[in-house]
Formats: C-alpha cells, sequence, structure tokens
C-alpha cells in the first residue's frame, strides 16, 4: 500500500502538471485568436479568386495549351503534401491527417502508382521516415506563421515536378477548420487544376465579362497564383485547426488533473486516518496492558 509521503508527492506532482497544462492552453488560446483572424481575413480573398479561375477556365476553347489544366492521359506518378504540425499534444490532429495519407498512399499504390511524400510538419515527416517511406522533401515551420512567400516556394516546386513530369496528379491532405472543436481531415487535388462544377441557374445567370489583358494572359499569369493560393488556405487552416485542437487537449487535461488530485486527495485523508486510528488503538492496548 502506498504511504502518506508518496501519496503527497504524487499530488504535488499532478498539481505541477496542472500548472503546465494550464499555462499551455493560455498560449494555444492566445495563438489561435491571432491565427484564426487571419485565416477569416484571407478566406474572402481566395474564394473570390478560386471564381474567377472557375470563370477564366471554363471559357478556355483549348485547354491543352494549358499544361496546369491539362489531365495525364495516365496516371503513374502521384505526388501527396500532408501537412501536419510540428509539435504534438493537440489530441488526435496529427493522428487523423496521418491515417488519412496512409489510406491514400495504400490505395494508390494497389492501383500501381507511385507515390511520393512532400512532409509539411515535423510530425507526418517522422511518422513515415520511420516507416522507410520515401518521403521527398520535409519542411518545418510554415504553420507557425503561415505566409505567401513559403506557399510560393513550395508551390513552384510543385507546379515544376508536374510540368516536367515528375508527377501526373498533386494532391494535399491538411487539416480544415470546422469549428473550435472539429477539425476535418480532407484531402484536395491540386493539379491538374479541375474548375468547379456549377449548377445549370447559375450559368444562365451569369453575365458576360470583357478582359483586359487578353483572356489567355490572365489565365498564364493567375494558373501558378490558383495553386499557390490554394497551399497558403490549406497552410492557414491547418494553423488554426492546431491550435483549437491544442487548446481543447490541454482544458481536458487540466481537467484530468483537477480530478486526479481530488481521488488522490480522498485516499490521502482515508490513509492518514488510517493511520491515526491505528496509533489509537495501539495508545488503548497499552493503557490495558498497563492496567492489567
Amino acid at each position: 500500500m502506498a504511504t502518506l509521503r508518496d501519496i503527497k508527492r504524487k499530488i504535488d506532482a499532478v498539481k505541477k502538471t496542472s500548472q503546465i497544462t494550464k499555462a499551455m492552453n493560455m498560449v494555444a488560446a492566445a495563438k489561435l485568436r491571432g491565427a484564426q483572424q487571419n485565416m477569416e481575413r484571407f478566406h474572402p480573398y481566395a474564394e473570390k479568386f478560386n471564381e474567377v479561375i472557375d470563370r477564366l477556365a471554363e471559357g478556355v476553347e483549348d485547354a491543352g495549351q494549358y499544361v496546369l489544366l491539362t489531365p495525364r492521359e495516365e496516371v503513374k506518378k502521384i505526388e501527396l503534401v500532408l501537412v501536419t504540425a510540428d509539435r504534438g499534444l493537440c489530441g488526435s490532429f496529427n493522428n487523423n491527417l496521418i491515417v488519412m495519407a496512409e489510406r491514400f498512399l495504400k490505395a494508390k499504390q494497389a492501383e500501381g502508382c507511385q507515390v511520393r511524400l512532400t512532409a509539411v510538419g515535423r510530425k507526418g515527416g517522422d511518422y513515415f521516415r520511420r516507416r522507410t517511406f520515401e518521403v521527398r522533401k520535409r519542411m518545418t515551420g510554415l504553420l507557425n506563421k503561415p505566409s505567401y512567400e513559403d506557399a510560393a516556394v513550395l508551390g513552384r516546386e510543385l507546379i515544376e515536378q508536374f510540368e516536367i513530369g515528375e508527377c501526373d496528379e498533386v494532391y494535399v491532405i491538411y487539416s480544415r477548420f470546422l469549428s473550435m472543436v472539429r477539425q476535418q481531415a480532407t484531402l484536395m487535388k491540386l493539379l491538374p487544376i479541375a474548375p468547379t462544377k456549377k449548377a445549370e441557374a447559375e450559368e444562365k445567370a451569369r453575365l458576360e465579362y470583357l478582359f483586359e489583358p487578353s483572356h489567355e494572359a490572365l489565365l498564364t499569369d493567375l494558373l501558378p497564383n490558383y495553386v499557390f493560393i490554394e497551399i497558403l488556405e490549406s497552410l492557414y487552416q491547418t494553423a488554426v485547426g492546431e491550435h483549437a485542437a491544442r487548446m481543447a487537449a490541454m482544458e481536458n487535461a487540466t481537467s484530468n488533473c483537477k480530478e486526479l488530485v481530488k481521488t488522490l486527495t480522498l485516499t490521502y485523508n482515508k490513509a492518514r486516518q488510517a493511520g491515526i486510528t491505528k496509533e489509537l488503538m495501539d495508545i488503548v492496548g497499552g493503557a490495558e496492558a498497563l492496567r492489567k
């Protein structure tokens, strides 16, 4: 049976752990506010940019002249960009992304495709490196402060790989932020770019647009930027999801610490009472022996 000293040490250790988890919760909450504000500012721009690309791409008569719009006749090589966090202690956040990536890799390999991995975030890269899977490139620190420059660096490399035939398709797995308590692992096809299908009623209601400079010049210039913006959007969404998941995990950990302290305190009091009762019985027994 644990001694009073052992129980007291456990209580002190749990209280210190509770202080750490509470501090981490507060840090995650502060980071979440900033990241969420940046995401909410950027999201309308990304949506409007996608509408422009859809409009331009649907008006193309010969899509074959644009490499980024042209699907390959045979898909044999696939590049997967997995966006995870650099740190843990955020519940099942990273695990959900990694599980989706594993399922995707196994499914594509079963189809006879060669899949390479670009790991954005330390957790995803470490996981697949330990399993001797081909990780073509690892990038860390992008979620600390997502920027257009970082997204453009990654986007240009993926576009180059696609244009020279090193990959036939490019996919991105990231965490889509739905609410403070829900983040959804999402698979997005990045290349080749596929215009969004619109409803017929919406198509009929559309206005005619005049383009300046030419339609072709605009599309040539904007297609790479579409790739950069989609990557940046995935970074923003994943960053916000990471902070929200960590805040929830640390809040649960703090609550569990408080419950454990209550349980250990109750155990400590029971053990102390048992010790006091035993001492009293020894005293009473000694007194009775002296009487005799």
